[in-house]
């Protein structure tokens, strides 16, 4: 089943490349086929969460392909990857749709680019093997780096692809060089045969600053925020759904897998630091997003702040906590895609502006819109019945157990989210329509909007109301991650 998982995608790219793009029918025999490729993978992905036994520790659906000497594929999913690979499979087809009118020039490429990229996600969270996670930690990033730079806006898109590759390159060799460093210690990379190691404090400090540097970077923690709002500003709409919803998710499921698995002892050491650096990010980026007047900058900082939050839950060494990050983790892969969708999506591709000075009064010509965008908006606040609110909840009670203060200073972060996402939502929505716009004819949301809109706000408030869906199945796998 995970074999399938990874390779309907490429079969997908592979049905696609030999296609012409001289036509309309052609162009559009190569979305639908990326479109139900994507949707097949999001089937098979939800008969695997069907069939997945919440009540054992132990990886499940194992596959291993070792007929290559110099390389041991090993796949398998356990609590701790099972809605990572959800998440990705329920964004892709998003993704891919969201851009569905606005790319027609080299659309094989981009179509291509995108079914790779939801093969090398999936790898990323099934391998089990920590070399090859580092290869798949890095394999998006070339592909990223070519999808900002030809299909971007602005004329700066090229500081910002260059931005998002090094700095995230450049942590990551650090990373290469622990993994490389657990190897000499181990003689093994295999998840499985790591988790009976015991690694002196001493070694696991340096490596788990290694590798937390890395992470550090791709989440974004204070100070490396610089290349997260440049590279959402400039990229096209399905990369800035990409990289809110999953890729930005690689850090958070690396904490877990890595530093709070492998690494316990120089976790629990480190947790004050990793707590600290979290809070100065969330209050920073909070208040820089209050300032900010592009539309799609301010969702991209609103991101920085939730993700703090989220590196609070994991370093509480709390069940709540860590379940809370997780929630909160998978709330935002639902709720900043979509306020991507609305703000760089429909507003942008009807007024050709992201500028808030230049927006004001939409509800009157676009009242379906407005309400669904006030609906985000609410949840991005983590408004009580949406999945942000527990999320945000559980990480703030389980940091709370471990030190108040800490916890208080990041319930600021709601106060301030409020603050950002109302400014933003009123300036654009009420008042006085902006003459800045009298020459643009306004159409509420087509009927794909819409229902890309709908897919993506069903799940953030029915799992808000019944999140044992998914805690009963993580709750045995967290509690394997608690510091005794």
């Amino acid at each position: 089943m995970i074999t399938l998982l990874l390779i309907i995608p490429i079969i997908g790219a592979l049905l696609i490349a030999p296609i012409q793009e001289d036509s309309l029918t052609n162009q559009s025999r190569m979305k639908n086929i990326a479109i139900s490729t994507s949707l097949l993978n999001l089937l098979l992905s939800i008969f695997l969460w069907l069939e997945f036994d919440s009540n054992t520790t132990q990886y499940q659906f194992v596959y291993e392909f070792d007929y290559l000497t110099f390389c041991h594929f090993n796949f398998g999913v356990d609590g701790l990857s099972l809605y990572f690979v959800l998440l990705t499979c329920f964004v892709t087809p998003i993704a891919i749709i969201s851009n569905y009118n606005s790319i027609s020039k080299n659309l094989k490429f981009f179509l291509i680019s995108f079914l790779l990229l939801e093969t090398l996600q999936l790898a990323l969270f099934l391998v089990l093997d920590l070399l090859l996670f580092y290869i798949f930690f890095e394999s998006v990033l070339p592909i990223l780096f070519i999808v900002i730079i030809v299909y971007g806006s602005g004329e700066f898109r090229f500081r910002s692809a260059n931005l998002f590759f090094l700095y995230t390159l450049f942590g990551s060799l650090f990373m290469l060089l622990a993994i490389l460093q657990i190897y000499s210690y181990t003689g093994t990379t295999d998840f499985q045969l790591l988790s009976l190691y015991d690694i002196s404090l001493d070694s696991q400090k340096v490596l788990w600053i290694s590798c937390f540097l890395a992470f550090a970077i791709k989440t974004p923690l204070w100070p490396f925020t610089g290349w997260l709002y440049r590279a959402h500003a400039d990229s096209p709409l399905a990369g800035s759904i990409l990289l809110a919803a999953t890729i930005l998710k690689f850090a958070t499921y690396g904490m877990l897998r890595v530093l709070i698995n492998f690494l316990p002892d120089a976790s629990n050491y480190f947790s004050p630091f990793v707590q600290t650096i979290a809070i100065v990010t969330l209050i920073y980026a909070s208040l820089a997003t209050i300032v900010q007047q592009d539309t799609k900058t301010l969702i991209a900082y609103s991101s920085i702040a939730h993700m703090a939050v989220v590196t609070l839950g994991l370093f509480s060494n709390t069940i709540q906590g860590i379940e809370g990050a997780i929630l909160l983790a998978l709330a935002h892969g639902f709720v900043s895609p979509a306020l991507f969708i609305c703000v760089g999506g429909v507003i942008y591709d009807r007024t050709g502006t992201r500028l808030i000075p230049y927006l004001r009064g939409l509800a009157t010509y676009m009242p379906v819109f407005t309400i669904l965008f006030f609906l985000f908006t609410l949840c991005n606040t983590g408004i009580p019945l949406s999945l942000n609110f527990l999320g945000e909840q559980l990480c703030l009670i389980g940091i709370w157990e471990v030190n108040p203060l800490v916890a208080a200073l990041g319930a600021t972060g709601i106060l301030l989210s409020a603050c950002y996402s109302f400014f933003l939502y009123n300036r654009i929505s009420y008042g006085v329509y902006s003459p800045n716009l009298n020459s643009v004819l306004l159409k509420d949301i087509s009927r794909r909007e819409f229902m890309i809109l709908i897919s993506l706000l069903i799940p953030t408030v029915l799992l808000g109301i019944f999140p044992n869906v998914i805690l009963d199945s993580i709750h045995v796998s967290i509690t394997t991650l608690l510091y005794t």
